[in-house]
């Protein structure tokens, strides 16, 4: 009995003051910035202090020059492409990079997209690796629209109220925002298949919820099943077949707010911080 005593206290002891002999994280530097562009939306905020925050300090940790600004997150895509420039300046100027790489999750790989070709950013891009972004557009965004005016008014009001309180810099335009994630205008502005000369493209797709056995957050789980009856499998938000670009690098088992780190329930295992690193471990593989 007394040995079993003191070998849990001994291992109590070794849990309050052991000292590993290496803590802090290995170095896997990248060869040039990374930028996290965020999506359409603001109630990940309300989760983790800003929107891919912690994936960006978690880069940091292992030596990668990493942000995650922020721009309005119910704009249109000019819109936040221009707020996004002053951010990618910023980055340049700070590190003296001639290059940056960005990661767009959501509706920012479209404004990855539209810095490339219409705002002349392509020279001064190494990648651009979209995360679940709607290449093709989502039929969410034409069932909102599509509600009796009342309905519509109120979603559009309740989206324009956060965004006012997210990001006060710029009024939200967020039935403007909504109609440019609609089907037709995604696909009238970026054909789904055109890459950007001397730039990395890339892109991961999502699924969750109805037809997988990825678990999917209950916020969700009606926007998963209207998405599902109009495109099938999808992540809550991203039909899964339209997020397609470039280099397809791999199908994740998470639904839209797991792969930014916002989990309102436990399971699903999906480890948004490690997920962002691997990306960079792929640019590093790269030379980017």
């Amino acid at each position: 009995m007394l040995s079993r005593l003191a070998r849990s206290a001994e291992a109590v002891a070794r849990r309050a003051v052991e000292l590993v002999p290496d803590p802090q994280p290995s170095l896997q530097p990248t060869r040039y910035p990374v930028v996290l562009l965020h999506g359409f939306g603001a109630l990940a905020n309300l989760m983790q202090g800003g929107v891919l925050h912690r994936e960006a300090m978690h880069l940091r940790a292992h030596g990668i020059w990493a942000y995650a600004p922020h721009a309005n997150p119910y704009d249109t895509i000019q819109a936040r492409s221009e707020t996004w420039a002053g951010h990618l300046e910023r980055a340049m100027e700070e590190t003296g990079a001639e290059k940056l790489n960005l990661i767009g999750f959501s509706s920012g790989g479209l404004d990855a997209r539209w810095l490339a070709q219409e705002m002349g950013w392509a020279d001064r891009l190494a990648s651009i690796v979209t995360v679940s972004t709607p290449h093709r557009g989502t039929a969410l965004a034409e069932f909102v629209l599509e509600r009796p005016d009342r309905l519509r008014t109120w979603a559009v009001g309740v989206m324009d109220f956060i965004g006012r309180a997210a990001y006060e810099l710029v009024p939200p335009a967020s039935e403007a925002a909504l109609v440019e994630l609609t089907r037709d205008s995604v696909c009238s502005r970026f054909h789904p298949d055109d890459t950007i000369p001397g730039v990395w493209c890339a892109s991961y797709t999502a699924q969750a919820g109805k037809g997988t056995d990825a678990p999917i957050t209950p916020t969700l789980a009606i926007p998963n099943r209207v998405l599902y009856a109009a495109e099938g499998v999808n992540d809550g938000i991203v039909p899964t077949a339209g997020g397609v670009w470039g280099e397809h690098l791999g199908r994740l088992d998470a639904d839209h707010a797991r792969q930014i780190g916002m989990r309102l329930l436990p399971g699903g295992g999906f480890d948004s911080r490690a997920f962002f690193l691997s990306i960079c471990n792929r640019l590093r593989d790269r030379g980017l």
